[in-house]
């Protein structure tokens, strides 16, 4: 099959010959049909890789034409079209295994964009990068690099111990799997894990979230609550983001860590708890203590066993195991059969991964859902990084997009609005009234 063939669907006859003559500039040997009957014809004559089809067509619709081109090729990749888009065909499109919906107006160059992506998405099975899972582990801290296996054995050295250990690294690194690896290797592995993070808890809210409180203690207060350090009693309790907390609760919290004694808001009592402590933290506590801003004895309590967890650009070669891995988590979740290929995984593994192995985790979940045709290729890769990253505020307007369109369009067409208006979805009218506003006119 010629991977440079395309069979363009599509009733109105100036945006089908507009298609067929840019496609062919472009190096596509192009055929055409005009309704749904003619393009089923030509599916049954032969398979194509790709179709791209208008889904409003006669009687039968672009829809018609997805199954008859997937039952003719199951590889083939569809890209539709409309300017009458609704829920339900976009739900059917999804579900018939569209490689793309796009909107009308659509532009030629993204169009042609899609087209290339679609032609690289046809892989072989060669192509794809080897999703064996018996060579992955159970636990989502991967990793084979030099500086993942001192983090294993620094884990299992201070996991027997009830040493207090300080996690650090930066965000998404990882340093909550870290402390629960700790705990369920520990002596304490029977009792409760507890997780606080500090830095999501109001400075009021925090002692009586750790400590407890009692009934009428403060507003709202209308039972007794049992605190975090009680309720993990003989396990663990992690105290993510310690250098968000108070400067005025530290001495609080440097108490408990000398006595391990906790007294609930409005109690008189007090009570001896036994757990094990592990902070962690993404800030430079050293440089906060120098600046006055962290109590310089509480960081000496903190800071008995010091685990730094390294950011994930340090550790490139882990990412193919880290995106196996969770590609194998979303199929399974949402019963897809997303496939990630070499070319992608160069695109993951060249990127430097600001937001560590979270980001990477979100992002692959979006590719295995929205992935086009459900192959993670470089393409996809590359869209999915560049939608997720923050937009620049100078960005171009929607008005600015338009007119942009408009100009695109019309130099396709060497300026004959009655073709540029059919392919752009609106009145020749309005077309006149954009061109006029546009100085174009």
């Amino acid at each position: 099959m010629n991977m440079n063939s395309l069979l363009v669907v599509e009733d109105d006859s100036a945006w089908r010959s507009t298609l067929v003559d840019f496609f062919e500039l472009e190096g596509f040997r192009v055929e055409s049909a005009a309704s749904t009957r003619e393009a089923m014809a030509r599916l049954e004559q032969q398979p194509f890789p790709i179709v791209v089809s208008d889904i409003y067509l006669d009687e039968r619709t672009g829809l018609d034409v997805l199954r008859a081109a997937r039952k003719a090729n199951d590889s083939c990749a569809v890209i539709l079209m409309t300017g009458r888009g609704s829920m339900e065909t976009v739900m059917a499109a999804t579900e018939g295994n569209v490689f793309e919906y796009l909107a009308k107006p659509v532009d030629l160059d993204r169009l042609l964009a899609t087209v290339k992506r679609a032609q690289s998405s046809l892989v072989t099975a060669d192509d794809l990068v080897d999703d064996d899972p018996d060579d992955l582990p159970e636990t989502e801290l991967i990793g084979f690099s030099p500086v993942m296996v001192n983090l294993y054995k620094e884990i299992a050295r201070v996991a027997k111990t009830d040493a207090t250990v300080l996690l650090q690294g930066e965000t998404g690194t990882g340093k909550e799997l870290v402390a629960r690896q700790i705990h369920r290797m520990s002596l304490r592995s029977a009792a409760p894990f507890v997780p606080v993070d500090c830095g999501a808890i109001a400075a009021s809210l925090l002692e009586s979230e750790l400590f407890g409180a009692m009934r009428g203690a403060y507003t709202g207060a209308d039972r007794d609550r049992v605190g975090v350090f009680e309720a993990a009693n003989h396990g663990t309790v992690l105290l993510d983001e310690i250098g968000d907390i108070d400067h005025g609760f530290q001495l609080k919290l440097l108490r408990f860590l000398q006595e391990r004694q906790v007294r609930p808001l409005g109690s008189s009592r007090v009570h001896a708890v036994d757990v094990r402590i592990v902070a962690a933290t993404h800030r430079d506590v050293a440089k906060m203590v120098d600046e006055e801003k962290f109590r310089e004895d509480l960081w000496f309590r903190l800071n008995v066993v010091p685990i730094a967890i390294p950011p994930l650009r340090e550790r490139a070669g882990d990412i193919d195991h880290l995106a196996r891995f969770y590609l194998r988590k979303y199929n399974e979740r949402y019963k897809l059969s997303a496939k990630l290929t070499e070319s992608g995984l160069k695109e993951l593994e060249n990127y430097t991964w600001p937001g560590n192995v979270r980001q990477l985790q979100h992002l692959v979940e979006r590719l295995t859902i929205l992935a086009p045709y459900g192959r993670i290729d470089a393409d996809a890769v590359r869209f999915a990084i560049e939608e997720a990253e923050p937009r620049d505020n100078g960005s171009e307007t929607l008005a600015d997009a338009e007119a942009e369109q408009i100009r695109r369009v019309m130099a396709a067409t060497n300026g004959n609005k009655s073709r540029a208006a059919r392919i752009l979805g609106i009145e020749r009218k309005t077309l006149y009234r954009k061109l006029e506003k546009m100085g174009l006119a």
